[in-house]
């Protein structure tokens, strides 16, 4: 529910991967300082969303698959976290019970679910690519 550990990493693990055309699992983990369990479970993610390619081998590693002007941060943290809410009855999936009442709605939900669409908003305003890079165009 909130930006997790795991989803900072990812981030982080993208941004190792920025400068490198294929960087392996260990020259990420010391530049992020990251246990190689934890990035490989990250990478399996990124790799399944398609943000990723591992290679197996000698020159084996990983290299970024999508431009990094194309993601944000938002889009990371739903690979790693899909159920990305500040409380879990703004999920669609485990609505809330007291919403949809029309004597007493929860005027807490509301105000709640403007606040989630500010932060998902402001998740989504820059690209990986300008907040690593904010001098470049």
């Amino acid at each position: 529910m909130f930006i997790t550990r795991e989803s900072d990493y990812a981030v982080r693990i993208l941004r190792a991967m920025s400068e490198e055309d294929r960087i392996s699992v260990s020259e990420i983990c010391i530049k992020e300082e990251i246990t190689a369990p934890f990035a490989y479970k990250i990478l399996k993610k990124l790799e399944k969303a398609g943000y990723v390619k591992g290679y197996r081998g000698v020159k084996g590693g990983y290299q970024i698959l999508k431009d990094l002007k194309s993601i944000s941060l938002l889009d990371v943290y739903r690979v790693i976290e899909p159920d990305l809410f500040i409380i879990e009855c703004l999920n669609p999936c485990k609505p809330c019970k007291r919403t949809n009442h029309k004597e007493n709605p929860c005027l807490i939900h509301r105000e709640l679910e403007s606040i989630q669409c500010e932060l998902w908003k402001m998740l989504s305003r820059k690209s990986i690519y300008e907040i690593l890079y904010p001098n470049e165009k």
